[in-house]
């Protein structure tokens, strides 16, 4: 399948792992590369720009194909190394970096002085529109679906990606909710280039993540996700367990004085403690409503070769039957 966005990144399959906390290692990306799609290496999951061209070199190692690395601006206390991981990102070869959270606008004559393509995320139109306006190759566009931070629009995809498809002009792929084959060619109907998955590549066999993180996927339904520090306006989407109970217990316990020292037992430092040791009640983690529709773990290849097994067919026959 030949879109825009398997032209402009090179790839087999119009199909990118977004970048994931403690998700988006060397394995994982590595094996979405293999399998024809676009893997990301989520560049602060490593503690430092030497470790994320390690991380790097890793993946170079178990594949030959296209890979990228995310990175996501935010604001911190303690801010990260930026500049260092940038310089290990061009340094290590990386032609294709996914940004997220604050404006890339900074970064981008480096990044574009080194050959490298940039894909942005965004969760609205205008965010997306300022993106294109500022330069950058191609966006993923985040419904009120997907797992991690929709933003504080509310907007869903069959509103979000036919709205975006009217006023941009650059490609882009539909994030949130997408699972399968029936997603993939949802999202070409609604006019984006492909589609990102998180969620769905986290409950795959070689995802690094403790076993008992998938089995939480898996035995999910729609139902049980979770959206905290809207407070905050910084929603963020999880999987429910008594950790997020504690959380949204403190929210309405302490109402529109919250601040993020009253949540940060639930939320500071949990992701090794999930995804590393499987303690799932220790805190909120981003999983997007997707759950509803995932019911195994296959590899990767299996669930790449399976999406554009039943996008075709849906193109193929069920289309051209309705058409009829």
């Amino acid at each position: 399948m030949k879109t825009r966005i398997t032209e402009l990144f090179e790839i087999d399959r119009p199909i990118i792992q977004g970048g994931m906390h403690h998700v988006g290692l060397a394995e994982m990306a590595a094996a979405v590369a293999n399998a024809g799609g676009l893997g990301m290496i989520t560049s602060l999951t490593q503690s430092t720009p030497a470790d994320l061209t390690a991380e790097i070199r890793r993946c170079r190692e178990m594949t030959s194909k296209p890979f990228g690395v995310n990175v996501t601006f935010l604001p911190s206390v303690k801010q990260p190394d930026y500049p260092g991981y940038i310089r290990a990102i061009i340094d290590g070869g990386i032609k294709v970096v996914e940004t997220a959270g604050n404006n890339p606008q900074k970064w981008l004559p480096l990044l574009k002085e080194a050959g490298i393509k940039v894909i942005h995320k965004c969760t609205s139109v205008r965010h997306a529109l300022k993106a294109q306006a500022i330069g950058v190759d191609a966006l993923s566009v985040d419904g009120f679906e997907c797992g991690g931070h929709p933003g504080e629009d509310d907007v869903p995809n069959f509103i979000l990606l036919p709205r975006a498809a009217e006023e941009l002009s650059i490609p882009f792929v539909a994030s949130g909710g997408m699972a399968n084959g029936r997603s993939l060619v949802a999202a070409l109907a609604m006019g984006a280039d492909g589609m990102n998955m998180g969620t769905r590549f986290i409950a795959t066999k070689e995802a690094p993540v403790h076993q008992r993180v998938k089995d939480a996927i898996l035995n999910a339904t729609e139902l049980d996700t979770r959206l905290i520090m809207r407070p905050l306006r910084n929603t963020e989407r999880v999987l429910n367990n008594a950790g997020v109970e504690r959380l949204l217990q403190k929210e309405r316990e302490i109402g529109a004085g919250i601040t993020f020292f009253d949540i940060a037992p639930e939320v500071a430092g949990v992701y090794p403690k999930v995804m590393k040791e499987g303690d799932m009640d220790a805190g909120g983690w981003s999983c997007g409503m997707v759950v509803g529709l995932i019911h195994d773990i296959p590899t990767v290849q299996e669930l790449l070769d399976r999406i554009m097994l039943e996008a075709e067919t849906i193109i193929n026959e069920r289309f051209r039957t309705v058409v009829a």
